[in-house]
């Protein structure tokens, strides 16, 4: 994400000292018990597998056999022998791989080894992630800002943070009541290009993946409307984003208080929610207007049979917000002097642009679109860089808007998009093959928010497997889902409520608030980061990168949750759901 949250900011002006816990002789887990994958512990998914797909799970160096266990009578179901051991430089561990894919009978079951260790229980099932895939959607719900919010058990709030002003910054005064959108993370705060990238990825889930995502029971207060769940939660932050657009097209920032409230929950922050600008005109960003061109260009082309009115709404805030990024191509945001939130800065614009003219050549069929896109990707045809998208590289969601349109363009640009894509999704798929726990992290990616990458990695393999069909590139993505729901080197499951071991101690502020043991359900933990830069995980013990992970709300660099780490999530698991 990019962002440093201060202590004066983060915990309302409580001293350090009293905010780091105990940790000396605290596993680097920060749960207690014996995780180390080298002690022969059984990691895996803990949600389960896909009947007829890749079935792996990582276990310590001792073992050399294992077996499938009916969860119901014990019988054995499978037997199989463990890999031979390597070493997994991610984590540090000496591991050996299970490899049960050969076996699809559907069930509950455990892994047990030839040492009496079982893993806890799993299911194999062709709708095995469909649950997962609710939980992890309606999150979002739980993330609203400005309404009642009750995700049941418990986890509810009154409508918040309904005192919103113009900031000085923003080149305009007075109040403005504008309710609505999701808290971007652990903050309350609403950003708009990080509402861009995660209602984009959001979106294409819907495109690409609509079956399984028209049915999906969200129970949120618009269920029963002729818009389906999904895309009715989508549009609560859509229209959030809408009304962050000035008269002139261009788009102010974000919308936060000046400073970071303490770890209260949202209907009690008592600071102003103010609409931040960059504090000279015009006082609209680039990048933030540019996002929200490409976002609304594809919500035209989702809600139209749903909401005409709607759909012509976006198309026209689109073509808006695309006019004024073209007439004002380097507007950078740096957080104004006084304000200490999240700056989501940039100092390059271009894939914004690139991304907002290819989606609108998409809906619309446009050619100053299409000429716009490629007076810039054709000059760098020759040496085509496509990876995994993030909030501030959203560049390759330009390339595979433009590579997935239905309308005819230049095949000489899609089909180079479609080839670079192929040649990422190997690579990522052959680090998978070759990494300990099956993810396709390399070890600079552990990194602020490494869960992300994980997840947008998958997004990267799975568009790649829609260019080119490709099971190599489809077993990558699950490998990659596994890690996040167990197979890794702490044997937990990095999204709340999901799994038999999931993270308890998000950065997270109503899980903290609320007085309720358990976090808020269907948040993904940022996860490990090589150099943590909060005074919680900063005092663990220097490791293997995927080791510097601790469960602790206090430790922001590595386990605050994010609205942009659950997206690509969500996208993952409509990907896979049913396949």
């Amino acid at each position: 994400m990019r962002r440093r949250e201060f202590l004066s900011g983060v915990f309302g002006g409580v001293g350090a000292a009293a905010l780091l816990p105990a940790i000396e002789g605290l596993s680097a887990c920060g749960l207690g018990g014996d995780t180390s994958g080298g002690s022969g512990a059984v990691h895996l998914n803990q949600v389960g597998y896909l009947p007829h797909r890749a079935k792996l799970a990582t276990v310590g160096s001792r073992a050399s056999s294992f077996v499938v266990r009916s969860a119901g009578n014990n019988a054995v179901a499978f037997k199989g022998d463990l890999s031979a051991p390597r070493a997994d430089e991610a984590s540090g561990d000496a591991v050996r791989i299970a490899d049960f894919s050969s076996f699809s009978q559907p069930g509950s079951y455990r892994l047990e080894l030839d040492t009496g260790e079982r893993s806890s229980s799993f299911a194999i099932g062709p709708r095995v992630y469909h649950d997962a895939l609710r939980l992890t959607t309606r999150a979002f719900y739980g993330q609203r800002c400005g309404c009642n919010v009750d995700l049941g058990g418990g986890y509810r709030h009154p409508s918040c943070h309904m005192k919103d002003a113009f900031h000085p910054t923003s080149g305009k005064s007075g109040g403005f009541a504008n309710h609505g959108g999701w808290h971007d993370a652990g903050d309350y705060g609403r950003y708009v290009v990080n509402s861009g990238i995660t209602t984009g990825t959001l979106l294409w889930a819907w495109e690409l993946f609509g079956p399984r995502l028209r049915w999906l029971a969200l129970a949120i207060p618009e269920s029963g409307e002729r818009t389906p769940d999904f895309l009715a939660e989508v549009r609560w932050n859509l229209d959030w984003m809408l009304a962050m657009q000035d008269a002139d097209g261009g788009v102010w920032h974000k919308q936060t208080s000046e400073q970071f409230c303490g770890f209260v929950m949202p209907q009690a922050d008592p600071l102003v929610s103010y609409v931040i600008g960059t504090g000279e005109p015009p006082y609209k960003s680039t990048c933030a207007t540019a996002d929200l061109a490409a976002v609304m260009a594809i919500a035209a082309r989702c809600y139209g049979q749903y909401d005409g009115a709607f759909a012509q709404r976006c198309l026209a805030a689109a073509r808006k917000a695309y006019a004024w990024a073209a007439a004002n191509p380097a507007v950078y945001f740096h957080n104004p002097p006084g304000i200490g939130t999240g700056a989501y800065d940039a100092t390059d614009a271009s894939g914004e642009l690139m991304w907002a003219a290819a989606e609108l050549w998409r809906t619309t069929g446009e050619s100053e679109f299409e000429r716009a896109f490629g007076s810039v990707v054709s000059t760098r045809l020759s040496n085509l860089n496509v990876s995994a998208p993030a909030w501030d590289h959203v560049a390759p969601m330009a390339y595979w808007a433009y590579a997935m349109a239905e309308r005819k363009g230049d095949e000489r640009i899609a089909e180079a998009v479609k080839s670079a894509t192929a040649g990422a999704a190997e690579s990522l798929a052959g680090a998978g093959r070759t990494n300990g726990y099956g993810n396709t992290l390399s070890i600079s990616d552990y990194v602020w928010g490494s869960n992300s990458v994980v997840g947008n990695h998958s997004l990267l393999l799975l568009i790649a497997n829609q260019f080119h069909a490709n099971a190599e590139f489809v077993n990558a993505a699950l490998g990659n889902l596994n890690y996040l729901l167990g197979n890794n080197c702490f044997g937990v499951s990095w999204v709340t409520h999901l799994g038999a071991k999931p993270f308890q101690h998000p950065h997270h502020r109503p899980s903290v608030a609320d007085g309720i043991p358990a976090p808020w359900p269907g948040l993904l933990s940022g996860g490990p980061n090589a150099k943590p830069s909060d005074p919680v995980a900063d005092r663990l013990p220097r490791q293997s990168p995927m080791r510097m992970w601790v469960d602790d709300s206090g430790a922001y660099s590595v386990n605050e949750v994010a609205i942009n780490w659950n997206a690509p999530l969500v996208f993952l698991l409509a990907g896979v759901d049913g396949i």
